[in-house]
């Protein structure tokens, strides 16, 4: 099988977030950027499907040249080869125009399995692969868990999480699956891995490579615009209920329930 993992390269969760004076946007020089984590999910249900049923798996990045470092930690896992697309022009893109420059870079490939995460952490707009799916007219599979392709390749059970608990489907490939925490246990990059990762091919490609206008990619392409990004409000200190016992600062805490907070 040769299949398509879509993947983000997106701020660290330990990483400290600080947003520009002017709110356009985060300061990015200072934080580190890893690979979203729900695409690593993607990353290591496509290796497990190759090692049953051999193939390729192709890591397609939409993203500036630090991407690179997600891409060879994809690569380090077990990845075969990737596509990089790189050009000022992807820049600022939302999930409708970065969808477009994806589907374009896949629809060149031979690909019977495309993963994405569920969402990327960093805006959470979990779109994009609803949105390639729409693109290369094919079936797609949101928050899924558990994926179980037939000995032919040609359709597969997948289990994906509803309200109160899951949905068993049958889905004709090629499909997009996004995955979900849970899905299967990523893998540490080896060192071996680490070293042939450097030898294997990542191929940039910009909108012109693609076949595409730069007038719909990128924030050109956008069909939303960040207006304003501000910082959480910082929150007040905890307001400490003096007393020795539970009895003593029960009626405290209710006063200040009743009178300050006003919930009762």
């Amino acid at each position: 099988m040769n299949i398509v993992v879509c993947m983000k390269q997106v701020p660290d969760t330990e990483a400290q977030i600080r947003v520009k004076p002017d709110g356009s946007g985060i300061v990015e020089s200072d934080i580190k950027f890893v690979m979203n984590p729900y695409d690593e999910f993607g990353v290591e249900e496509a290796l497990l499907i190759k090692e049953k049923l051999g193939g390729t798996v192709t890591i397609v990045c939409l993203g500036p040249d630090r991407a690179i470092d997600a891409i060879r930690t994809g690569l380090a896992m077990g990845a075969d080869k990737a596509v990089h697309l790189l050009d000022p022009a992807f820049d600022g893109g939302d999930a409708i125009s970065t969808a477009k420059a994806l589907a374009a870079a896949i629809k060149g490939m031979e690909c019977d399995l495309i993963f994405c995460g569920k969402q990327a952490i960093d805006d959470d707009g979990a779109m994009v692969g609803s949105a390639l799916a729409e693109m290369l007219d094919i079936p797609q599979v949101s928050i899924v868990t558990k994926v179980e392709v037939a000995d032919d390749g040609k359709s597969a059970k997948v289990n994906r999480q509803i309200i109160g608990g899951e949905e068993i489907l049958d889905v004709p490939l090629p499909a997009v699956l996004n995955a979900q925490k849970g899905l299967n246990e990523p893998r540490y990059a080896s060192l071996p891995g680490i070293m042939k990762a450097k030898k294997k091919e990542v191929k940039p490609m910009t909108a012109a490579d693609l076949g595409l206008d730069a007038g719909v990619v990128g924030s050109a392409g956008a069909k939303t615009k960040i207006l304003k990004m501000t910082a959480p409000p910082q929150r007040e200190a905890a307001k400490m209920i003096e007393g020795e016992t539970a009895e003593e600062k029960a009626p405290k805490l209710a006063k200040l329930l009743r009178e300050e907070a006003k919930v009762i």
